[in-house]
């Protein structure tokens, strides 16, 4: 790298076995910003499973090796993704400035022609090192909680419909096809190519064909929804997806009553989702009609690399 380490650290590259004490820094500096951390470490290793760490991944530790800082990268589409960890005890010494320089210096190498990162909105000293370096704000995401003190409303379907899980033998390709229709106009979406999708999701640890459903008109997939039992501490939702043809009609309500359900019998009472809060198809209004409620904020930054 291009840089030495602020005075004092040193650099390596992360591993498996560092799991543990980066998700304890995550966490961390999680709870200094908001007082609370969804992150665990089996999301750590999931995530891992789409990056190489030996290339794409950067420690800081102090003299005593305790871990100060953490940075990833990831390349998403055309954009290099950069998550960045400080202890939130040794702000202010040059630690994020490095991540992210180094983060940017690997993009670069990878001719990425620009890098997305991102905080949580409350984290002042972040957004004003973001300007600092000439990264802009291009997009808010919110996490969504429900919690489920009681059983949730029966799912009304549109005439005509119906709904069944996830024959992964049968069903996958018209499942990932329906999904990349549904979210084509997403922002920063990135189409997932057949193989490594199947790769990515089927064969993650926590995949269950019987969380994932699809709503059909006849022999078209109208909408499919995929869900995990456990991710981010919480019952999770990764993708809610209504084709376009199909969108007014209440299905995508249908399908979170239908989620919230399946998972309420399986004794699971919080449920969470991730979404673009200037979502074209206004799905945070369909998540609040559902009864989900904002728990936190996180802002997405661009810099064009030249």
């Amino acid at each position: 790298m291009s840089s030495s380490p602020p005075d004092g650290l040193t650099s390596r590259r992360a591993s498996e076995s560092d799991a543990a004490a980066i998700n304890a820094l995550v966490t961390a500096a999680d709870e200094d910003i908001h007082g609370w951390s969804d992150s665990t470490e089996s999301d750590l290793l999931d995530w891992w499973r789409e990056v190489d760490l030996e290339q794409d991944s950067w420690l800081l530790e102090d003299a005593s090796g305790a871990l100060v800082g953490y940075g990833l990268l990831y390349r998403h589409g055309d954009a290099a993704e950069l998550d960045c960890y400080v202890d939130p005890t040794r702000k202010g010494r040059g630690i994020g400035s490095w991540l992210l320089s180094a983060g940017e210096e690997r993009a670069r190498k990878t001719d990425a022609p620009k890098t997305h990162a991102w905080c949580l909105e409350p984290d002042e000293p972040a957004k004003r090192l973001f300007d600092v370096l000439g990264y802009r704000e291009v997009r808010r995401y919110y996490r969504m909680l429900v919690d489920l003190d009681g059983a949730p409303p029966e799912p009304e379907w549109p005439d005509g419909l119906t709904l069944s899980t996830m024959n992964p033998d049968e069903d996958a390709r018209a499942f990932h096809s329906a999904l990349n229709d549904a979210f084509a106009d997403e922002w920063n979406w990135v189409p997932m190519p057949y193989e490594r999708w199947v790769e990515h999701r089927l064969k993650g640890p926590d995949f269950d064909p019987t969380l994932c459903f699809i709503v059909r008109d006849g022999e078209e997939v109208a909408a499919v929804l995929r869900a995990e039992p456990n991710r981010f501490a919480s019952a999770w939702i990764g993708a809610v997806g209504v084709r376009k043809a199909w969108r007014k009609r209440g299905i995508g309500l249908a399908l979170l009553y239908q989620t919230f359900g399946e998972f309420h019998r399986r004794g699971q009472r919080r449920v969470a989702l991730g979404v673009d809060a200037q979502n074209p198809t206004g799905a945070t209004r369909l998540y609040e009609r559902a009864g989900m409620h904002v728990a936190y904020s996180a802002i997405a930054y661009e810099k064009e690399l030249t």
